[in-house]
């Protein structure tokens, strides 16, 4: 049961890097816009969500608790999103 363990892992932390490569090449293209700034944002909302799920134990808990984290992730994220939004007008 560990080598299951640890080969899902493995994918889940590779899936975390491409996801890191994908939006520094975003970044390094120069892209910009707020469609741009919005699928950077749901990505490190993702990487956030799968940190916190697999990395930090949370897929172990309760439903309050990964409520919570995915609530406050989703709120901060709406709250930055609103912000660049506001910003851009």
């Amino acid at each position: 049961m560990p080598f299951q363990s640890n080969r899902f892992t493995t994918f889940v932390w590779l899936a975390l890097v491409a996801m890191t490569v994908i939006t520094f090449c975003i970044g390094e293209a120069g892209l910009a816009g707020a469609g741009v700034m919005l699928t950077l944002l749901a990505i490190a909302l993702v990487k956030g969500q799968m940190v916190a799920h697999y990395f930090m134990g949370l897929r172990r808990t309760r439903l309050l608790w990964r409520g919570i984290v995915l609530g406050y992730f989703l709120v901060v994220g709406g709250l930055i999103a609103i912000a660049y939004l506001i910003g851009q007008s």
